[in-house]
């Protein structure tokens, strides 16, 4: 029996999955396709949230409305944070493509820096955000005021979990890449992060558009 023949390199968000046989090939187009399926299921969810919270816009039961609630300029800040992310990570991705080397290669430590980077931002955001939340509450704006505050909480919160979900994956990653090194495995869970990440972005930027510049606008 003759052992399967290496196919073309496959070029993914930067990462280089080269000298991969058609099995594997194969194998990885069908992981990031079904990541992709993942996202889009996870794209409905969010527009359903947009709905709700779309028509709760005069449901305030006589609490805050949306105008009261929102503050432009941390949310901004929150932006500029996640676009930054956005950008660290794909420098990050950008430096994993050079291959594969065993553990923590001297070549591959930009990389490590960069996704550091990618690391900290998103607790950046993720801290200004629990800071948002934590100032409504004193003010008496939680989600049990009203159904508007609810809808709101669950729209924003549930973005924050996605991307507490990329804070703590981030780093399982890295440890795997300082233990093991940059193989195939690894590139494809990374190209999985990568996808994961800028989607929550672009989520983001809806948010921001949506929720806190019709706020600001009222």
């Amino acid at each position: 029996m003759t052992s399967a023949s290496p196919g073309p390199t496959l070029l993914h968000a930067g990462l280089n999955l080269d000298h991969a046989t058609r099995e594997e090939a194969e194998q990885v187009e069908s992981d990031v396709f079904g990541f992709w399926i993942f996202l889009m299921s996870d794209a409905v969810v969010f527009a359903l949230l947009f709905a709700l919270f779309g028509t709760s816009l005069e449901a305030t039961a006589g609490g805050p409305d949306l105008a009261r609630v929102v503050k432009l300029g941390p949310a901004f800040i929150e932006t500029m944070l996640l676009l930054a992310s956005s950008f660290t990570f794909g420098m990050g991705s950008i430096m994993l493509k050079r291959g594969a080397k065993p553990r923590l290669a001297p070549h591959l430590r930009p990389a490590v820096l960069w996704l550091g980077l990618t690391w900290v931002l998103g607790v950046a955001f993720l801290g200004m955000e629990a800071n948002d939340f934590a100032t409504m509450a004193r003010e008496g704006a939680t989600a049990d005021r009203s159904f508007f505050l609810s809808a709101f909480t669950v729209l924003v919160g549930t973005h924050g979990l996605h991307v507490l979900t990329g804070i703590v994956w981030l780093p399982v990653l890295l440890l795997q890449l300082a233990i093991g090194g940059l193989d195939r495995p690894l590139k494809v869970n990374m190209i999985r992060l990568s996808l994961f990440w800028h989607f929550l972005d672009i989520v983001w930027i809806a948010i921001f558009s949506v929720v806190y510049l019709q706020g600001a606008l009222r």
